[in-house]
């Protein structure tokens, strides 16, 4: 029934004849929902019907007139007649779930063809057929659906059913009775993606002062390696001869620095800030834990929701990461020059990592994560461009893993051992930066491009 809301009383069922892309929808829609912290699992009934049924013998297993095979069928995950979508109905009222309906449509034979290609041949019921062969049988194994075919009907026959129709991979999207947030955020991210190769690059920052100090936050410009790094970022750039490549940073200035050296347009997000350490800002470590002791052992207990004083989470830094998240869905390529934990959030949505380990992932200096996506996920290669650069990379201790203990302290404001100083502030003027952007070789300062709605 497509993906399930764990303690959450909603059902998301797929509908829709096969190769629609509805796997590809649902593995992409658990994923969003897992990022922004909303405990999500698929149920892909092709899995437990191979269980069933060891043997896959051809196309005849799915004709409607298969009375034996609709025995073993009772539960089908296309979900393309009324009466199996009644039954989920039925199930859903009998236990207390709402249901929410996502039915692709799509009629280009190109499309369905592509898809059959790269997916559905591949399935462990071709496993042992040619190429030739299996297109034939699955397309023989669409027309047995399609002549039962019953599409939602939100302006009749199913009026009363909340459900969005996505038609022609995103050309068009009908939407009909949103229940609730979760259910309205569902359908903004559907009506964001899109299935257009593209490459997503993601680097840090060269390498900052701040960085030789092993100072986190603040808003220190770049080392001397950190230029070089700059420069070598834009070689890499030309080389890859990415065609109307957009190129992100940060407010901060050693992500500017960086984006200046690229001599191209940049968008600058306040989004893309790094994470807040409020009354820890330009301090090392070692002075975090002498000064802030609790603090410092509360962070480690639980990295993910541990929040600085006056200053941010993991889990805050995910909410604020979610506009950046759909506009990165929605373009084609993207180069997103950020900060440390912001590379960690973005690269733990793309491959499916979890809350406890998104904050141990590791991103170093001078080093290019190009991202490719893929049929259900994100193929991932590491680029070092070879420029020498500190190691800030944290592992986690072996005392957080052993569980919380009674410090323990979640999302809280207030300080638990000491004072809380005036913060200075984080983001310094343009002017400022222009002044200091001279520093790297053959760079002229652009002007600062208009930011768009909600960046």
């Amino acid at each position: 029934c497509g993906p399930q809301l764990a303690n959450s009383p909603t059902v998301i069922v797929m509908v829709g004849l096969p190769a629609r892309g509805k796997t590809y929808i649902s593995k992409k829609l658990t994923r969003y929902l897992n990022w922004i912290g909303v405990p999500t699992k698929v149920f892909n009934v092709g899995e437990y019907r191979r269980e069933a049924v060891r043997h896959y013998s051809s196309y005849d297993f799915f004709r409607p007139d298969n009375e034996e095979a609709m025995k073993v069928r009772v539960f089908d995950a296309t979900n393309t007649t009324r009466e199996r979508r009644g039954m989920i109905l039925n199930f859903a009222k009998e236990n207390g779930f709402k249901v929410f309906f996502i039915e692709s449509v799509c009629n280009d034979p190109t499309v369905v063809a592509t898809n059959v290609m790269e997916v559905k041949l591949s399935s462990p019921d071709y496993r042992d057929c040619n190429s030739t062969d299996a297109m034939e049988d699955f397309m023989k194994r669409i027309n047995c659906y399609q002549a039962s075919y019953q599409p939602l009907d939100p302006d009749d026959y199913d009026r009363e059913l909340s459900l969005i129709k996505v038609i022609d991979v995103g050309r068009r999207f009908l939407v009909n009775r949103v229940q609730d947030h979760i259910q309205s955020r569902i359908v903004y991210y559907l009506m964001n993606i899109h299935v257009q190769p593209r490459t997503i690059y993601l680097c840090r920052h060269g390498e900052s002062e701040f960085n030789l100090k092993g100072k986190i936050g603040g808003d220190s410009g770049l080392s001397n390696r950190g230029k070089k790094f700059a420069l070598a970022l834009n070689e890499f750039v030309e080389e890859q001869n990415l065609k109307d490549l957009k190129v992100w940073t940060s407010q901060l200035k050693r992500t500017i620095q960086t984006a200046e050296a690229l001599q191209l347009p940049y968008e600058q997000w306040k989004a893309l800030n790094e994470i807040d350490a409020g009354v820890c800002e330009e301090m090392t470590y070692e002075e975090i834990r002498e000064q802030h002791p609790e603090e410092f052992a509360l962070r480690d207990q639980d990295k993910y929701y541990y929040r600085y004083p006056s200053g941010e989470s993991y889990q805050d830094l995910v909410q604020r990461l979610e506009p950046v998240i759909m506009e990165l869905e929605r373009q084609e390529n993207v180069l997103v020059i950020c900060h440390q934990a912001v590379m960690r959030c973005l690269l733990a949505y793309f491959l499916d990592k979890s809350a406890d380990e998104m904050p141990y992932l590791k991103c170093p200096l001078h080093t290019v994560l190009k991202l490719t996506p893929v049929a259900y996920g994100c193929r991932v290669e590491s680029i070092s461009l070879n420029i020498e650069a500190v190691n800030t990379h944290r592992e986690r201790p072996e005392e957080a893993k052993k569980g919380p203990n009674p410090l323990m302290r979640r999302n809280s404001v207030t300080p638990l051992a000491s004072p809380e100083p005036t913060k200075k502030p984080r983001i310094n003027s343009f002017e400022e930066h222009v002044a200091v952007s001279s520093a790297l070789p053959g760079c002229v300062p652009q002007e600062v491009p208009t930011q768009l709605p909600g960046q």
